[in-house]
């Protein structure tokens, strides 16, 4: 028998984007879009309440704010790797926790309670995990110089398949196997985010300590020296407080108002997910043919027209439809975003900036869960039009003041 000899063909190396960047981030992503719309689901099917769902989407949001300043420095100082794996694995053990505790309570006032602080803490522990994996994406895209947008895009668009596919999956994992599918569910994608995040050179050496407030101190003085990136997150958050609402209105219209079942409410922000993984794709070929500030005005426009029309819906198929119009804009202005964020923003000082932007950007979500606890839900329809209105004038005035700003014209011309 003749054995061949000489060395086998060698196999095509795993390109390290992907397994450094996007497969963690994937494990993260989902981790992420189940906690976010599983356990506020799990909330209304438990409580028939739809203040109760308010003030679950309000306490789910609030620690994540309060988390975000810790999460910058605790990244400048130890490095992507070592917070990504401990916020990864702690989410596990919370999830796990809360899976054997749950159907033990007989309870609906304890259940309620568990399910409220389990939302606090994964919701904690989550920005934790997307601080770091946010920074580690950043440091990728910042290698690959005038391609970065590619890069960005490519984390929004696992970001936008996770928002795809965690809804329609939190809704049937609870329909199918209860609280206790889910949170496996959870568990399994971040112990898996934790066993596939890279150990990064850089990590090895830690980096100068800077407590909370000095790291949002220097995220702050960043951001004020790039005025640029600075009316981008102001516009940004002004239209994220019209985008909370709706996302915290969500089950109550969707549910009390329209008649539709809670696994409706999945469909919508599935709907929602398509249209925005679509504007990701088109806006990462866009740039490179036009200009951001083209870009940006286009999906704001959108954005802002969208929102103001789905005040004015009362089906539930025009809602779902100018959602994903909605989503479809705001994912325009993300790419914009994370790209000038990448280029603008100091490599030494990005994780305390990243974090300060992303808390100014979040700001109004715990708002939009205590605004649908407040208003009745009669009333909702009148606050979203409010919103609307203020989120239009917001993106008109930044976009036009991103026009004037000197020294831009190469970004934005």
């Amino acid at each position: 028998m003749r054995f061949r000899t000489g060395n086998r063909p060698s196999r095509r190396p795993v390109s390290p984007l992907l397994r450094g960047v996007y497969v963690p981030r994937s494990m993260d992503a989902a981790a992420f879009a189940l906690t976010t719309y599983g356990i506020p689901l799990l909330v209304l099917a438990t409580t028939n309440s739809a203040a109760l769902t308010g003030l679950a989407f309000a306490l789910e949001w609030v620690p994540r704010l309060g988390a975000f300043a810790l999460a910058g420095a605790l990244v400048d100082r130890y490095g992507t790797a070592a917070v990504f794996r401990f916020a990864s694995a702690a989410r596990a053990l919370v999830v796990v926790a809360a899976a054997f505790i749950l159907p033990h309570q007989n309870d609906p006032v304890g259940a309620t309670v568990t399910v409220l602080l389990l939302a606090a803490a994964t919701g904690a522990l989550t920005e934790f995990s997307y601080v770091a994996a946010e920074t580690t994406g950043a440091m990728a895209a910042r290698e690959t110089g005038a391609r970065a947008h590619r890069v960005q895009a490519a984390l929004l668009g696992i970001d936008q398949t996770a928002t795809l596919a965690g809804p329609a999956l939190a809704g049937l994992l609870l329909h199918w196997s209860g609280a206790t599918g889910l949170l496996t569910a959870i568990a399994c994608f971040s112990l898996l985010g934790c066993g596939f995040a890279p150990r990064r050179k850089d990590d090895e050496q830690a980096r100068p300590a800077e407590l909370v407030l000095k790291g949002l101190r220097t995220g702050w003085s960043t951001l004020r020296s790039l005025p640029a990136l600075g009316w981008l997150v102001t516009g940004l958050t002004v239209s994220n407080l019209a985008v909370g609402l709706l996302q915290a209105a969500a089950p109550v219209i969707v549910v009390k108002q329209l008649g539709h079942s809670t696994a409706d409410v999945g469909l919508l922000w599935s709907a929602a997910a398509i249209a925005a993984l679509f504007a990701v794709a088109l806006c990462r070929k866009a740039i490179d043919h036009y200009s951001l500030w083209t870009v940006g005005t286009v999906s704001a426009s959108i954005a802002a027209t969208g929102c103001l029309a789905i005040s004015l819906s009362h089906t539930y198929s025009a809602y779902l439809a100018l959602t994903a119009v909605l989503m479809a804009g705001e994912g325009g202005m993300t790419v914009v975003l994370r790209t000038l964020r990448t280029h603008l923003i100091p490599p030494d000082v990005f994780g305390a900036t990243l974090a300060l932007t992303i808390l100014l950007l979040l700001l109004p979500f715990p708002l939009a869960g205590l605004l649908v606890a407040a208003v009745p839900p009669p009333l909702l329809g009148h606050a979203i039009t409010s919103c609307a209105v203020l989120q239009a004038l917001g993106l008109a005035v930044t976009f036009a003041r991103l026009r004037t700003v000197p020294g831009l014209r190469a970004s934005f011309a």
